[in-house]
């Protein structure tokens, strides 16, 4: 997948807080994102984190690259 740091992605299941955007602000093994709903960061494995994105929406710097 190609997802990059300010991206923002939605997943299949919610946040317990009911939100289920989150925005990317680490790639690599592991990703680090945080909760669009109330700010909670978590840091999950990338295999984890791929099989449950719904839908990546690309931060508007991404065009640039």
């Amino acid at each position: 997948m190609d997802i990059h740091v300010g991206d923002t992605i939605q997943t299949k299941k919610s946040h317990p807080c009911g939100a289920n955007s989150f925005s990317v602000l680490r790639v690599g093994m592991d990703f680090r994102i945080r909760c669009n709903g109330c700010g909670h960061e978590i840091m999950l494995p990338r295999a984890k984190i791929e099989k449950n994105i719904k839908k990546v929406i690309p931060s508007e710097n991404a065009e640039l690259k």
